[in-house]
């Protein structure tokens, strides 16, 4: 069976003044109808880029070569009104700060009834109706009375609510979740992804979540791609990934997440160093200068990550074993 969405050798740079900026460098990935697939990395890393390039939504200084599917039809090929129909009604985003994605100047009621009536053709009144009981089933409480609020009446998790009422409004087939719980307290980010998983599973509706942090996004997702560099460096099953990484920048992002359990540390765990600026050397790893594993190969030729969508591997010339590592 065809993969929902498949992404081929995806790359965007930037252009400005001076010379192009790449972003993301040959990054494939494919999700599944209702799989839940990860996207891992530091901030830079090129996860949003990648979301955004698949959403159309970058902007015009961004160029994008590589092939984006989506259900079979090529995403770069589609035409402004063609992507107005599939923004929403198949694909939905929820983006890091709700307060910038909704508009300020509008009533919550009518930024949710514009989605359900332009997308789904409900009349007035039947949208009105079905915004209210979206609201409701995002654990909105007054619902009918607060679709007349704006959004600075909702505190940071009620906004981030209503933007996943919005994104799930008509049952798309994909939501992409772009660091949806970033700058939220743990318990509401519990909440909220709870929510997400029960709105998927109601609907089975395939999520890609993108975060930097592992912990979170293990929780919740089938796969894990590890992105570095606007690269792909490292795939696998959430199992696979979390018990034994094989890439050197997984392993340093698994041991900086702080654990409750037992002894807490005296010094928080780090990686060194800072994440390339710019677009990284093609002819060595740009992990190189982070790397405790670095060795003279790393320095004059790239890895490579294996082919395929689905298959554990890692782009690294010296691996770590494939043993469960403890944490």
């Amino acid at each position: 069976m065809a993969a929902l969405l498949e992404v081929d050798r995806l790359a965007v740079s930037f252009v400005g003044q001076g010379d192009a900026v790449t972003a993301v460098r040959g990054v494939s990935l494919s999700v599944n109808a209702g799989e839940r697939v990860g996207l891992v990395g530091e901030s830079g890393s090129g996860k949003s880029v990648t979301a955004q390039a698949v959403m159309r939504l970058l902007p015009q200084t961004g160029v994008t070569k590589g092939t984006i599917t989506f259900d079979g039809r090529n995403v770069l090929n589609f035409d402004s009104a063609e992507l107005a129909r599939w923004r929403g009604s198949d694909i939905g985003m929820i983006f890091q700060d709700p307060m910038s994605s909704l508009n300020p100047l509008m009533r919550i009621g009518t930024q949710i009834t514009e989605v359900l009536r332009r997308h789904r053709g409900l009349s007035k009144p039947a949208a009105r109706e079905q915004a209210v009981r979206l609201l409701r089933t995002v654990g909105i409480t007054d619902a009918h009375e607060r679709m007349r609020d704006y959004p600075n009446a909702f505190s940071g998790g009620m906004r981030q609510r209503v933007c996943i009422a919005i994104a799930a409004a008509c049952a798309p087939k994909l939501i992409i979740a772009d660091e949806p719980t970033t700058a939220l307290d743990v318990t509401i980010q519990a909440q909220v992804l709870d929510l997400l998983d029960a709105l998927a599973d109601q609907h089975g509706t395939a999520v890609v979540l993108i975060s930097h942090d592992l912990g979170v996004v293990s929780s919740f997702c089938d796969r894990i791609l590890i992105m570095y560099a606007g690269q792909v460096v490292e795939s696998g099953t959430t199992a696979e990934i979390i018990n034994s990484p094989r890439h050197p920048y997984t392993r340093a992002l698994l041991d900086s997440i702080v654990r409750l359990e037992g002894e807490l540390p005296t010094r928080l765990t780090t990686i060194p160093g800072a994440p390339p600026i710019g677009t990284p050397a093609d002819d060595m790893c740009s992990f190189a200068g982070r790397c405790p594993r670095v060795q003279e190969r790393c320095l004059s030729e790239e890895p490579a990550l294996l082919p395929g969508p689905h298959p554990r591997s890692a782009a690294c010339h010296f691996p770590l074993d494939l043993t469960v590592v403890s944490r």
